[in-house]
């Protein structure tokens, strides 16, 4: 039963003639009332709202649309890689070795899609890893035999059992197998995978489906879909892939959002069953050239939260040296040099706060986690920079480029010459067996490099330093650290290679980015990457180091941040969408030039002269305009002129548009606008629609405090129940001074949107989380208003 008092601010016959009001002009009106049986008040802000389904939302959120996860304030994320099960001689990470106590989530990578567009981990067997290999002997790894399956998957529902707050998901695709899979015998099959699968509704429905049964059978949370990539962006992605996207790439994100949508869909109808909320979540690409080709990110409203992948965002692939998951820009990047983005746009791309800022345009920050990479990319022969930070570095000989790299995509970037051999550990190989160059090393790797060690397993991994000079630990491996980027890195003067690596230092910079900022948490790729020191060997090998800094920063940080929003939005709510489409497709995409589609779904007419407000992410200059004869003008602006060294000082530009005079937008109609903006956005979000001298909220937000159950809301914006006010939703007007009987303002205290506090003779309100900024310092975009002397 709900401990939540049951609250009616109106008498019922006001309730029934608001209620009639309310459908006669298609509004809704949120209440306060929330049975234990509708969790539309534990749903996450913007997270889709589907009607008809009484979804457990509070199965695994709370009554302010957090995620509860059993202690910790905030995820700490962790792919967990199935092939290092020992099948190949080389040392193992199981399923013992996870620090249970100190992640909130496991991502097992990877599953696939098989021929018949199923979900698949492949037969079983006894060298099936997920599901059918032991581990005799190895201390923690014995299967539980009330299980039909072993494998992996045996011991993930044993540790969960003695760690119920630890959620898992089964994380489908990834770059090797986005497009094909990898069958029993090792050989990948090119079936197209997410590229072909997302061309048919009836392909993913069979998939949605097959997703439901498998994490029903083997106890998983959830499902993270790794599709790398959805875009348009030419030439992205895995060059083993490129025979299915090219040709899609102007209907890929379509597909993507139909997949996210029907997954969600089906998540929800599976999770009403059962009277247990499923996850579906996503590792999104944090490129900026990638996310240009990814229309609005339109998939957001189906996550419940989003894994960026902010790193590999510099590396081998061209010659450009720089740091593989820097925190912040530095004004110097010589890959933004060289597209002129510091002297056209003002900011660079290629760093987790871009990144993070794409993605808060249209979620909430606790719906967003950023990555670090527990692995290293690297350059040799290297020759600029300051110790090799952001020199250059060019294959010698450009015919030879990697798949998908330089010469063979007639790039006129040159691609990179990445380091090989004893800096190349954890390398893959090209489809004849040859080593790819990219510099590609675990962290514990690397602290070895650091400490010119020698280890005994190089043999493991078909190093041979007795005969091949490459393969040897040679010169000094010098550890650097940029505090303006957040990044540190190795440099070898002697053999001029430069590997792009994290440890402590980083790593709690990182996750003190994620506390002040309000992120939902921190995702790595991935486990068996982490390090610690082997005294009785005297060299590094896999451990816990960093998955332990980041929890203990991360454990008490303090609650998330749950709201799209930074201010007040209006109560009330009308039905109306709004989408944005008709991209140009690939480099063509440039300016970025929409149609938003403002539709109608109440039953009162949106008058001429009517304005729309809205937010868009601080990731585009604040000079959107339109192109069809309304009125636009920008301002507040959240971020303005100079780069975004150290990171962009606010989340949100604001827009608004008037409606022409002549434009009525009637019920069940819609009028369009084409807008223009230069750097790419994740969906507007916040928007708010004026007209009759009253505000509303749109629909299309999904906002909190609506949702379904026994008394669903008609999406037609007519609500079944009788409306009355919700007091979780901030006011349109800002509450009255009042004497300084507010809780004193306190540097250390974290404050949520809507809290109040005196300070200096004056009460202030928080307009959204914040920690440390001491109110009238911030300014009249800052965080604090003032609501006057007291």
């Amino acid at each position: 039963m709900s401990t939540r008092p049951k609250i009616r601010t109106l008498p019922l016959i006001t309730g029934v003639v608001v209620a009639a009001l309310a459908v006669a002009m298609g509004i809704f009106i949120p209440t306060i009332a929330q049975s234990a049986e509708d969790h539309a008040a534990c749903r996450p802000d913007g997270v889709f709202l589907q009607t008809g389904v009484n979804v457990p939302y509070c199965d695994v959120y709370d009554a302010d649309g957090r995620e509860k996860m059993g202690g910790p304030d905030r995820r700490v994320i962790g792919y967990f890689a199935s092939w290092r099960n020992g099948s190949n001689n080389q040392p193992t990470y199981l399923v013992p070795n996870i620090p249970w106590g100190k992640v909130t989530h496991l991502n097992y990578a990877f599953a696939h899609i098989d021929g018949a567009n199923k979900i698949s981990v492949g037969a079983d067997g006894p060298n099936n890893p997920h599901t059918g290999m032991t581990w005799p002997g190895v201390p923690g790894a014995e299967m539980d035999p009330t299980l039909s399956y072993k494998g992996h998957f045996n011991l993930l529902t044993k540790y969960k059992k003695a760690n119920p707050n630890v959620k898992t998901l089964i994380s489908v695709g990834g770059w090797a197998e986005s497009g094909g899979y990898f069958d029993d015998n090792g050989t990948r099959v090119n079936n197209g995978g997410f590229y072909t699968l997302a061309d048919d509704q009836a392909k993913i429905n069979t998939f949605a489906d097959s997703v439901v049964t498998f994490i029903r059978k083997y106890g998983f949370d959830g499902v993270d879909i790794d599709y790398e990539y959805a875009t348009s962006a030419p030439h992205a992605g895995n060059p083993l892939d490129f025979t299915f996207a090219e040709p899609r790439r102007a209907r890929l994100m379509a597909g993507y959002v139909n997949l996210m949508r029907t997954l969600r869909e089906k998540l929800n109808a599976a999770s009403a069953a059962d009277g247990q909320y499923y996850m579906s979540t996503a590792a999104v690409s944090a490129s900026g050239w990638i996310l240009r080709g990814s229309e609005s990110y339109q998939v957001t409203q189906y996550l419940d939260y989003a894994n960026l992948m902010t790193y590999d965002l510099h590396g081998s692939w061209n010659k450009f040296v720089g740091p593989n998951a820097a925190l912040y820009d530095d004004g110097t990047d010589a890959e933004m040099q060289h597209w002129s983005m510091y002297s056209t746009y003002g900011q660079g791309y290629l760093n987790t706060d871009w990144a993070y800022h794409y993605f808060r345009g249209s979620m909430p920050a606790g719906r967003i986690n950023i990555g670090v990479p527990f692995y290293t990319r690297g350059w040799q022969n290297v020759t600029g920079g300051t110790n090799g930070l952001w020199g250059s570095s060019s294959l010698a000989d450009q015919t030879k480029c990697p798949p998908g790299t330089g010469s063979d995509v007639g790039s006129t970037v040159p691609c990179g010459d990445g380091a090989i051999g004893i800096d190349n550990l954890w390398h893959d190989d090209d489809t004849t067996g040859r080593e790819v160059p990219s510099g590609a090393n675990p962290m514990w790797h690397a602290k070895n490099l650091e400490d010119g060690i020698t280890p005994d397993y190089l043999d493991d991994y078909g190093l041979d330093p007795v005969n091949d000079p490459a393969d040897r630990v040679t010169g000094d491996y010098v550890r650097n650290y940029s505090s303006t980027l957040v990044a540190p890195w190795l440099w070898n003067n002697t053999k001029k290679v430069f590997l792009s690596t994290e440890d402590e230092q980083s790593i709690n910079a990182k996750a003190d980015f994620i506390a002040a900022k309000g992120l939902g948490g921190v995702m790595f790729w991935e486990l068996s990457g982490d390090y610690r020191y082997n005294s009785t060997k005297g060299q590094w090998e896999m451990g816990d180091t960093l998955v332990s800094a980041l929890y203990n920063k991360l454990n008490n940080a303090g609650p998330y941040g749950n709201l799209k929003a930074n201010g007040p939005m209006p109560t009330e709510q009308l039905n109306v969408n709004v989408t944005l489409s008709g991209y140009a497709v690939g480099d063509a995409n440039y300016p970025i030039n929409p149609e938003m589609k403002i539709t109608n779904n109440s039953t009162t007419t949106i008058p001429g002269g009517a304005t729309l407000e809205f937010d868009y992410a601080t990731t585009a200059p604040c000079d959107m305009s339109q192109q069809s004869g309304w009125t636009l003008t920008n301002g507040p602006c959240g971020h303005t002129g100079g780069n975004n060294n150290g990171g962009l000082k606010g989340d949100f530009q604001h827009a608004k548009m008037t409606i022409p005079s002549w434009q009525n937008i009637a019920p069940g109609a819609s009028a369009a606008v084409k807008i223009v903006y230069r750097l790419p956005i994740s969906s507007p979000s916040n928007y708010k629609l004026t007209f009759g001298g009253k505000s509303y909220r749109l629909s299309v937000d999904h906002p909190r405090g609506t949702g379904t159950g026994p008394n669903p809301t008609d999406p037609t914006g007519s609500p079944t129940t009788s409306p009355t006010v919700s007091p979780t939703t901030s006011p349109t007007t800002s509450p009255t001074a009042g004497p300084c009987a507010n809780p004193a303002w306190l540097a250390t205290k974290v404050y949520n949107g809507g809290n109040l506090v005196s300070h200096k003779g004056h009460n202030w309100r928080a307009k959204w989380w914040t920690q440390g900024e001491e109110p009238g310092t911030t300014g009249q975009w800052g965080v604090w208003a003032d609501l006057g002397a007291c």
